[in-house]
């Protein structure tokens, strides 16, 4: 019980002042992006009005949030304006995690998720515009991807950097960059955007490049929170409501495709995440997934093509294929997790975004691990995410030896507590396992 856990976070986020990454553009492209540089703020208003009706940053927040996020206390002090420099400063950032307690990181663009001015060139993050200029977004993917390798070269045991690349419209040059960028060291996966526009799906054999690649490099692909049909949507009250409730059905709907066009059947070594998108929808996807195959009532007149090319259950393949950065997982993910998965849950705290635990992270532990058998906490604050992603746990246990919590700081000193979910794990998943259990309440 005296041991401090090795906390990972599987959802952190880091990039420079825009006007940073002109350095690290090929030269051919530096004007193009002094143009878009100065245009862009008006861009985002455009497009601001477009998705949301309003010229507003609508992630901005009420004027409470503002004064928390940006206020100064009572010594006229900024409350988070030197935490926030981590989201570029190497130096800053080992502070900021060590102080959260976070030993390890997995690296995504977009520090700045409140201004929206801090973006990678010609839209190279983790959303990349099915509509963008594939030529542009490869120069700012390299850009990108050049300076996140920088920032990771800085503690890199602690540091797993993603790869942008325009899987879309360039699939070799994607191949190129993904192989140029991992040999510089980012180590951590690859992005792939959540939606394909009037490109092929990921059902399509073309993207098989990307994933043998990655497969034979040990790089998972990852999609992320942000993606939502915003043309359906229209100029009307609710409407962030709206994108806010259905952002993550986007983001976890390629893991199924990938999941039954039989992509990791074809590539059983490969590994997805789904990042920033809770992990609370997996059980009933899972369920309804194995349902088909299994035939129950509902599905008892659906004939074995069903199956398509897999050979074991939806189930299996997310247990072996895929990870959930389940970003500041809540109270009733955990009461689910047995039916989620624990090892399928890699919780993080999605520095430096306000919507994340950071910089109160212990705090938020204590609320929600509180009553978690100590082992399950271990694997889901760090251990799934280093086996999913392949720290080197012997190099980041000194830095967990003095920073990590401890069970006692999390408030795990009565074991009777733990008791509580003995039915619930023995039940599992009940639809494979045939037993039932009375939800606890989270």
């Amino acid at each position: 019980m005296s041991k401090r856990y090795l906390i990972i976070s599987a959802d952190c986020h880091a990039g420079p002042e825009s006007p940073k990454y002109r350095e690290y553009l090929d030269p051919q492209y530096r004007d193009r992006f002094d143009v878009e540089l100065g245009a862009r703020d008006a861009l985002m208003d455009q497009m601001r009005r477009e998705r949301f009706g309003t010229a507003e940053n609508v992630f901005a927040g009420s004027e409470e949030f503002q004064e928390e996020w940006f206020g100064v206390d009572e010594h006229g002090e900024s409350l988070h304006e030197i935490g926030l420099r981590g989201g570029w400063d190497a130096k800053q950032r080992d502070e900021e995690l060590s102080a959260d307690g976070v030993t390890g990181e997995v690296v995504f663009p977009g520090p700045d998720a409140v201004t929206g001015k801090m973006g990678a060139p010609f839209g190279a993050g983790f959303a990349i515009d099915s509509t963008a200029d594939p030529e542009l977004v490869l120069a700012g993917a390299r850009a990108y991807n050049r300076w996140a390798a920088e920032l990771c070269a800085e503690s890199p045991q602690r540091r797993a950097g993603l790869i942008v690349a325009p899987i879309l419209a360039d699939i070799e040059g994607a191949v190129a960059e993904i192989t140029r960028a991992h040999g510089e060291g980012l180590w951590g996966g690859v992005i792939i955007p959540a939606q394909w526009g009037e490109y092929p799906s990921y059902t399509n054999y073309r993207y098989d490049a990307i994933w043998e690649l990655c497969e034979s490099l040990r790089l998972p692909v990852h999609t992320h929170s942000g993606p939502a049909a915003h043309a359906d949507y229209g100029a009307v009250p609710g409407v962030l409501g709206l994108y806010a409730t259905e952002t993550v059905w986007w983001t976890a709907r390629p893991m199924w495709f990938l999941l039954w066009s039989g992509v990791f059947e074809r590539f059983p070594g490969l590994k997805m995440a789904v990042t920033e998108s809770g992990s609370y929808w997996a059980p009933d996807m899972l369920w309804r997934s194995d349902s088909l195959i299994l035939k129950d009532q509902g599905s008892r007149k659906l004939d074995d093509s069903v199956k398509g090319l897999l050979t074991m259950l939806p189930s299996e393949y997310f247990d072996r294929n895929c990870g959930l950065g389940s970003s500041n997982t809540r109270r009733r993910e955990l009461a689910r997790r047995y039916e989620i998965g624990i090892g399928n849950i890699m919780w993080g705290n999605d520095f430096p975004h306000p919507e994340g635990t950071w910089p109160y992270t212990k705090k938020i532990l204590r609320e929600a691990f509180w009553d978690i058998p100590v082992d399950e906490t271990a694997r889901i604050l760090g251990l799934n995410a280093a086996e999913f992603y392949g720290f080197d746990v012997d190099a980041l246990r000194p830095i967990a030896d003095e920073i990590g919590p401890t069970p006692e700081e999390l408030g795990q000193t009565d074991t009777a507590a733990f008791a509580k979910w003995d039915d619930l794990r023995a039940a599992g998943r009940h639809w494979l396992t045939g037993k039932e259990a009375v939800p606890v309440a989270p």
